[in-house]
């Protein structure tokens, strides 16, 4: 047959297999039609699903078949005694699950690695750049215990790899250094090295390294102590970062973060024992005792396919002992939120005018000042101002929390970054931001109320808090009744006569100045019993009860109180471009024309390049941090209002002890004449009326806020 001809015969094969597959796509249409229209659509869903079936089967079954062939390799083992040494137990254990080690492990079960390497990643940048003893690529990192080198891609996120000279994933089982050689071969990572040894053996040919990590390794070594005395003999002796992640049971008494029950130690060490894994918490006792700890985040995470049961573990870094950093080892105290608190922080911002308080405070570099915490905005300022020393306290450790983030978020990020997290009230990247910079530095409190509460920055942080429900309600109450508009056009308004008109026309103001006094007197004590009750301004606008009896003590309702704040806040303050406190809440969010200070570029420079240092977040009762020190300055806030007459005289009486001769205390008061101003004096204080709301020449205004009926201050006699 000629090449024409075989070719014609080809295309007469094809013409016909066409003309058959038209005719059998011809047959299918036409029952399709008789179906519907529904049979192809119909046959494809199936058919997808039932794929997504098999594969779902299939990863199933590819995770449980290494489990269960390991599980079969302990029945026979039963315990390690058996075989001839470690290294024989580990590759029986560990060579039918070699494979896909990685991908059961990155389904959820060891879950402090991410966290461990982010903060040892930020100490080891912060310290080598601070000091610039530590060019690009001189690092030594020696991962004990590192199996398939996962460590070293995970890090690759927090770290450039190229940072080290060295970087030595060191494990005794050979099936794991098998996958890790693989998977430094693949990535090309010259600066690798996998050694099949002992820890309790090994040491880097550098002779010192700058960072070394057992991650879920400690837990399996037969000998630990000798593996950490080792790592002693070659850590960095000044800028050394031990990062630890493993399973773990607390001591019978041990530090409140790590305490558990005795059912839950018994249950946990005894189900680990069975896997050869010793729980036992004297591991990190020893580390403790070699080490400062620099962070630490106990908790628990879920077992794959276990419903219902969460394993504890732990994250630990620590650096070697120096003269700056050895008192940071006290353990933190386990805070909980007094029971009369709302689950959250009241404050997101702090609702007492900064500028009121400069000149009477009038802060300068030997000030060491104690000030409540609240949102935190004003110990920033303080700080800002030259503050040698600015101490926070608060009893809600939500607030202390607020706070924390707010330092640390100047720390670390840039202005821009700080800007849409606590000016715009919403970052794009937080969760990202939040696990590489923020997290490794906050105390184990703060890292917990942050982990559940990350999505406060997704969501709008103005609107979250108890304050931040509150406006929240606001914010639908506008939309509900059509003035979410004429809200933010008041919010924008460009002079404050333009902002009266508005303020001035809206319904519920006119019905505010023009109402008769009888019907006034009517609806204030309806809407004080709906929406200004105790209650309700104890959990909503932080108005503790003490208070609110303050305000009734003065003849004037909570309603009118309410109301004369607002009015004499609209009427001479101007919210686009400088009363920022009532700005955030018509709009979720503050703008560069209007906004604490600590969100100015050259107030965020200031605090950036060092003052931000200078401040001290405490999670305590004020008295208790009160008597850690002698103080110049004391910012009382409304703190005193909340006291009952007994607390009142004990504070009066620490504050004599504790504030230096010349020292001073600045405070502000809901009620115009607050009955504990005679207690102060009577306690070496000589206490001065700044100005009353009642004062004429302030037009109903004190300040921005104009939340206060008085504003005051004392000197130390």
């Amino acid at each position: 047959m000629t090449s024409e001809a075989r070719e014609k015969h080809q295309h007469g094969g094809a013409t016909k297999a066409h003309r058959r597959h038209h005719h059998l796509s011809a047959k299918k249409d036409k029952a399709t039609k008789k179906a519907g229209g529904k049979m192809r659509t119909l046959r494809r869903t199936v058919s997808r699903k039932s794929l997504e079936l098999m594969n779902g089967g299939r990863r199933l079954k590819d995770d449980l078949a290494p489990w269960m062939k390991t599980i079969w390799v302990k029945l026979r083992l039963n315990t390690r005694r058996k075989m001839p040494d470690h290294k024989s137990y580990l590759e029986n254990v560990y060579a039918p699950q070699a494979k896909v080690y990685d991908r059961m492990r990155a389904r959820g079960f060891l879950w402090g690695r991410k966290p461990m390497l982010a903060a040892c990643a930020e100490r080891l940048t912060d310290s080598y750049d601070a000091r610039r003893q530590s060019s690009l690529g001189d690092l030594v990192w020696v991962d004990l215990g590192g199996g398939t080198a996962e460590n070293v891609s995970l890090m690759s996120k927090y770290i450039p790899l190229k940072r080290f000279k060295a970087i030595y994933v060191v494990d005794l089982c050979s099936s794991l250094c098998d996958i890790a050689r693989q998977k430094v071969r693949e990535n090309g990572w010259d600066n690798v090295h996998v050694v099949e040894k002992d820890a309790c053996d090994f040491e880097p040919e550098e002779g010192e390294a700058d960072l070394v990590t057992f991650s879920y390794s400690l837990s399996m070594m037969r000998d630990p102590f000798t593996a950490i005395d080792k790592m002693f003999s070659y850590l960095n002796p000044e800028m050394g970062v031990v990062g630890v992640a493993d399973f773990y049971v607390s001591a019978k008494f041990d530090f409140p973060h790590r305490q558990m029950t005795y059912f839950n130690r018994f249950l946990w060490k005894s189900i680990f024992d069975i896997d050869n894994v010793d729980l036992g918490p004297e591991r990190r006792q020893y580390l403790d005792h070699r080490l400062v700890r620099v962070f630490e985040y106990n908790s628990s995470g879920a077992i794959p396919y276990i419903p219902f049961i969460k394993a504890p573990y732990y994250t630990w870094v620590g650096v070697p002992p120096t003269d700056s950093n050895v008192e940071k080892a006290e353990a933190e105290a386990k805070q909980s939120r007094p029971i009369t608190f709302p689950p959250t922080f009241i404050y997101s911002v702090n609702w007492e005018d900064p500028i009121v308080d400069k000149p009477i405070l009038d802060i300068n570099e030997d000030d060491v000042v104690l000030t409540l915490t609240s949102g935190g905005c004003n110990t920033l300022h303080l700080a800002a101002h030259g503050a040698k020393h600015v101490a926070s306290v608060d009893l809600n450790p939500a607030q202390s929390a607020l706070c924390e983030l707010k330092v640390q978020a100047i720390k670390r990020l840039e202005y821009e970054d700080v800007w849409k997290m606590f000016g715009e009230g919403k970052h794009e990247n937080i969760a990202e931001i939040f696990e590489s910079k923020l997290a490794p530095w906050l105390s184990q409190g703060s890292l917990n109320f942050w982990s559940k509460k990350l999505h406060y920055f997704k969501d709008g942080l103005y609107y979250h808090g108890a304050m931040g429900k509150v406006l929240l309600v606001v914010y639908w109450m506008q939309v509900l009744f059509g003035y979410r508009k004429k809200f933010l056009k008041f919010a924008g308004a460009k002079t404050i006569e333009e902002q009266r008109d508005i303020w001035t026309s809206f319904w519920f103001v006119k019905v505010f100045l023009y109402m008769p006094a009888m019907v006034f007197s009517v609806m204030q004590q309806i809407l004080t019993l709906l929406f200004l009750n105790k209650a309700t301004c104890w959990l909503g606008l932080g108005v503790p009860p003490h208070q609110y009896d303050l305000i009734g003590a003065d003849g004037r309702g909570m309603c009118e109180y309410a109301g004369a704040t607002l009015h004499g806040a609209a009427m001479n303050t101007l919210m686009s471009n400088d009363n920022y406190f009532y700005k955030v809440c018509l709009t979720g969010s503050f703008s560069k024309d209007s906004c604490p200070e600590y969100l100015t570029k050259s107030c965020f420079k200031k605090l950036k390049d060092g003052l931000v240092n200078n401040i001290s977040v405490h999670t305590d009762y004020f008295g208790s941090v009160l008597a850690l020190r002698k103080y110049t300055k004391v910012v009382l806030m409304d703190h005193v209002d909340w006291l009952n007459d007994q607390l009142v005289e004990e504070l009066a009486s620490n504050l004599e002890k504790q504030v230096v001769s010349g020292g001073r205390l600045i405070w502000r008061s809901a009620s115009l004449n607050p009955p504990y101003v005679k207690v102060l004096a009577a306690h070496g204080f000589e206490c001065h009326c700044v100005h009353r709301i009642t004062d004429k020449e302030y037009n109903g205004c004190i300040d921005r806020v104009n939340m206060y009926a008085s504003f005051w201050y004392a000197d130390r006699k």
